[in-house]
């Protein structure tokens, strides 16, 4: 562990390893519960048990209000979601591929350190968190036009070439609206709060990293919303 790590008191961890079981548990829940009740859009059965990842029980409660399917062989038609909740679940689509990014960076990182000069350490960046960052935004940015891409092609039957286009379209600005939340939360984290409570910076490999990032991405969710509201009500982003 680096020496300017924080020294965290039990009770922290004991929260933060609380919230991450949490995640997992909803997670898996989430993930037995699709399958008895597959989505009508086969990506949602893995962006809605990623999302259980950051948000827990408050994201399990939104899946059982506005986004549990109907049991397999049930061929009544779906209740239409007003326009908040046809929100929430946009920017849920686009946030499983900002936290499937940002977990891939930042364990990527640690398995490959050489990887963060690659985008700037000691030339660019005096702080190695920058360059971690690029990686997460660049893993983030890909995986989630991937879904919008899964999403956005069979709904308005496109090819590969016109589908992705759709699909940055769609979401470029609400994924990058989506890390600014993201990013924002771990610096004010990273570079004010922990060195001042806890005397140092918060290592990846800890659990208090990750609960911080599950905060990181409630409030990622927070600035994606109203930007995944403009572009469905522009027509870019279709509704869900």
């Amino acid at each position: 562990m680096p020496a300017d790590a924080a020294t965290f008191p039990a009770w922290v961890t004991a929260i933060a390893w609380t919230s991450l079981v949490i995640g997992f548990a909803c997670a898996g829940w989430v993930w037995l519960d699709v399958r008895r009740r597959p989505q009508r859009m086969s990506v949602m059965n893995v962006v809605w048990p990623v999302n259980m990842l950051f948000g827990g029980i408050l994201w399990l409660l939104v899946y059982l209000r506005t986004g549990r399917a109907a049991r397999r062989g049930d061929d009544r038609p779906p209740r239409r979601r007003s326009m908040p909740e046809a929100v929430a679940v946009s920017t849920n689509h686009c946030g499983a591929g900002c936290t499937l990014g940002d977990i891939v960076g930042e364990f990527l990182l640690v398995l490959v350190p050489v990887l963060a000069v690659v985008t700037g350490y000691g030339w660019l960046f005096q702080e190695r968190i920058f360059a971690v960052w690029v990686w997460d935004f660049v893993f983030a940015f890909a995986i989630g036009i991937a879904f919008q891409f899964f999403a956005i092609a069979p709904m308005r039957g496109l090819n590969l070439r016109d589908g992705l286009k759709a699909a940055v379209a769609a979401d470029a600005a609400s994924i990058s609206a989506w890390q600014v939340g993201m990013y924002g939360t771990m610096a004010i984290a990273q570079f004010l709060l922990v060195p001042l409570w806890f005397g140092g910076m918060i290592p990846v490999l800890t659990p208090e990293f990750w609960f911080v990032m599950q905060l990181a991405m409630i409030v990622g969710f927070c600035t994606s919303y109203p930007v995944n509201w403009l572009l469905i009500r522009g027509g870019v982003k279709e509704r869900m």
